[in-house]
């Protein structure tokens, strides 16, 4: 409305003078020069109308400067509240962590065992360590050369058996030896991710700083999985060779019996053929 009466008041202005010059004064009425000013007056309104838009954008971009502007204030205050969290909240819900305890040391009576507690301990010299504290194996028994084919197999498995349970007994225990001396070091890296996540310093708090600790958090349980699947390992052969010398005990069952079978039927229809004649002289 405001713009429309303006409009009617600048034309009634224009025609007033050239009407009153046309009809009372002697001036003519230019209808060019009445045009242009028609299109003064709409060039006018168009820029004025332009003008209202752009204050109105204005006012729309302000607004969300505003809101970004409120939007980051409330960022920045939710971060330095979880900064200050760890230490207020987390911290008293921590307890002391252990690693894994060194093997006391056996009396060494016979002083054979000191170097078998060392490989446990440190995970070095484990073989010397196990042949040292075990009865020695130097070679194939007196007298296998001599023996059946079946015998040969018979003292050749348990032999195996044996030769096994050695390596893999050595092996456990170097494997737990060097987890033991891992764990110390170990235990000092969670303890330093533990300081910096309970630290009030706010750089230790930073989206960066935490993905770091969560990364190494993450290789620190890798490594301790890969432990646990060497000591699963362990474990799985020590079954395989306990499951081994069960099948050689059934296996050797077995050739027993069908030796004493084979025996039994070539000896006793002599010892029944000799006893039928003993009774018919009889």
């Amino acid at each position: 409305m405001k713009r429309a009466l303006l409009i009617s008041t600048i034309g009634f202005a224009t025609v007033l003078p050239l009407a009153y010059a046309q009809f009372g004064s002697g001036v003519v009425y230019d209808p060019t020069q009445a045009t242009h000013a028609v299109v003064q007056i709409k060039n006018e309104e168009r820029s004025i109308a332009n003008e209202i838009q752009q204050i109105e954008e204005g006012q729309k971009i302000f607004t969300n400067t505003v809101k970004l502007a409120d939007n980051a204030i409330a960022t920045y205050n939710l971060a330095h509240q979880m900064a200050m969290m760890p230490r207020s909240l987390y911290q008293p819900f921590l307890s002391r962590s252990t690693y894994w305890m060194e093997l006391n040391h056996a009396a060494n009576t016979y002083g054979n065992s000191s170097q078998w507690t060392n490989a446990v301990n440190t995970g070095a010299g484990a073989s010397i360590g196990f042949q040292q504290a075990t009865i020695p194996r130097t070679g194939q028994i007196r007298g296998y050369g001599n023996l059946s084919q079946l015998g040969q197999q018979q003292i050749a498995a348990r032999g195996a058996t044996a030769d096994l349970n050695d390596a893999i007994t050595t092996s456990s225990m170097q494997t737990l030896g060097t987890i033991r001396t891992n764990s110390q070091q170990r235990q000092a890296d969670i303890k330093s991710l533990m300081s910096a996540t309970q630290s009030a310093d706010p750089s230790q708090h930073t989206e960066m700083a935490t993905l770091q600790r969560i990364n190494l958090a993450l290789i620190l349980l890798l490594q301790q999985q890969q432990e646990a699947n060497q000591i699963s390992q362990a474990n799985t052969l020590q079954q395989i060779v306990g499951q081994k010398t069960q099948q050689d005990n059934l296996k050797s069952l077995f050739q027993l019996g069908n030796d004493y079978q084979q025996n039994f039927n070539t000896v006793t229809p002599q010892q029944t053929s000799t006893g039928t004649q003993w009774a018919f002289h009889y």
